[in-house]
């Protein structure tokens, strides 16, 4: 009888550890393995168009604006390109921030090494954060690794140098990644400005043009020195799951001009949604905005792109899921395509813009609901009566929770929406009026117009 007992005793366990082991099988992965910087989880971005910034295009300049962004809310500086610039082949008078002399300088024309230092320093003073844009796939024609390594280099069947194929980026040659000596080179140049200036991160340029393997190594001796945060330019889940905090939402911009400008109704935007909750990893970040560097100078300004809806994008940006940036003068009511390659200051005055940017980001400070990542709410559809020109959500997250309509017409809509599960008292972001939310909910809307009901 012991022996049976003994032996029962043992299948029980045993079959214990399998039904365990089985199991563990089916538990829900994340899949995101990095650990994204503590701060960044109600982070907002600001990307920074240095030499078109002031008159001087200077570090020391720029450092004068610096309250006023704290003040608008803004957490992580992101600053285009800021190494010495290539002269042969060059593009206008200036040339392009993306065609790289030296990955190891300061260009001459924003200041010195020690003035970046500074710039850095009063970042970090004021609690806020900056990351620099780093110019990976290619250099300028000039760059002394093209006498020094130029086996670093791919090449045309002639043997000669390149500009990225495909591409008419004729001032820039294109990087060879299959070397293990300039990967190592690389990732020791990304591992020198953290080191140099402390920087918090970067900003990959045409990221996905650069092999995930080089990427997920560098992120890895990166973190070593501190935790980093890192945004691809690109779009593609396999950068978030061990290199990148965020990439761009190329997606959300186009789906928004189909509303707007292009005339194609909602159905875009209402897919984009669906496809934000059920296929994009939970603790992934995505950038949102309605204009950065690239847009402005080569695709024209937000009022072209978005028309009579542009705030209705902007507001837009600011409350779906992840991080909405903001571009040099867009606070500024900025409404001219900026020179690339030559001079072209911004023109600073007082605008709405820099209200609604603010309320925006200040709101994602304080409102779990819209934090980044697995920290903020999903979002959840509001169905509503007019969903060819009306788009409806809610977000939750712990005891905080926005209630966002959006009328994406030009034509003043009644709205019927169930709110059945959304009850309680709300205020209105940019008016302060309280709207007491029952089982059934009506608004009526002008055209392009939005509310951002906060629960109170």
């Amino acid at each position: 009888m012991k022996k049976f007992f003994f032996a029962l005793f043992i299948l029980i366990n045993v079959c214990a550890v399998f039904a365990q082991t089985t199991d563990a099988r089916y538990q829900p992965q994340e899949y995101v393995e990095l650990t994204h910087p503590e701060w960044s989880k109600n982070a907002t971005i600001y990307e920074v168009n240095l030499r078109q910034y002031t008159p001087e295009g200077t570090f020391k300049a720029f450092e004068k604006h610096l309250p006023r962004l704290k003040k608008m809310g803004v957490d992580i500086i992101w600053l285009m390109p800021i190494h010495p610039i290539g002269e042969k082949i060059r593009k206008g008078t200036l040339g392009s921030y993306y065609a790289v002399k030296d990955f190891k300088a300061v260009n001459p024309e924003f200041g010195t090494m020690a003035d970046f230092k500074n710039l850095v320093d009063k970042i970090h003073s004021m609690g806020m954060y900056v990351i620099i844009d780093w110019v990976g796939n290619h250099s300028a024609w000039d760059n002394p690794l093209t006498k020094d390594h130029p086996e670093w280099y791919t090449k045309t069947r002639e043997g000669n140098f390149q500009p990225t194929p495909w591409y008419d980026w004729d001032d820039i040659i294109d990087f060879d990644y299959d070397r293990p000596d300039f990967r190592e080179y690389m990732t020791g140049a990304l591992k020198f400005w953290v080191k140099e200036s402390n920087i918090d991160g970067y900003r990959a340029d045409t990221a996905g043009f650069i092999p995930m393997d080089f990427w997920n190594e560098a992120r890895r001796q990166l973190d070593e020195i501190k935790p980093v945060f890192m945004l691809a330019e690109w779009e593609s889940r396999d950068l978030l799951k061990n290199a990148f905090d965020m990439e761009y939402s190329w997606t959300l911009f186009e789906k928004m001009m189909d509303a707007t400008t292009r005339k194609k109704g909602l159905g875009g935007l209402t897919e984009y949604m669906a496809h934000d909750v059920n296929t994009f990893p939970r603790n992934a970040y995505r950038m949102t905005f309605t204009d950065n560097h690239d847009m402005n100078s080569w695709n024209g300004t937000p009022q072209k792109n978005f028309g009579p809806g542009l705030k209705t994008a902007m507001v837009f940006t600011g409350v779906v899921n992840g991080m909405p940036l903001c571009y040099s003068g867009q606070e500024a009511g900025l409404d001219r395509s900026l020179k690339f390659f030559d001079k072209d200051p911004i023109e600073w005055k007082q605008h709405e813009n820099e209200q609604i940017f603010s309320k925006l980001f200040h709101l994602k400070h304080e409102n779990q609901a819209l934090w980044n990542g697995k920290y903020g709410g999903e979002m959840i559809r509001v169905v509503n009566d007019r969903q060819d020109k009306i788009i409806s959500f809610y977000r939750e997250q712990n005891s905080d929770a926005v209630f966002p309509v959006f009328n994406f017409s030009d034509k003043a809509v009644v709205v019927n929406l169930n709110t059945k599960y959304f009850q309680g008292k709300y205020r209105e972001l940019f008016t302060d009026k309280i709207f007491d939310i029952k089982e059934k909910t009506t608004f009526t809307l002008a055209p392009w117009d939005y509310l951002v009901l906060v629960k109170q």
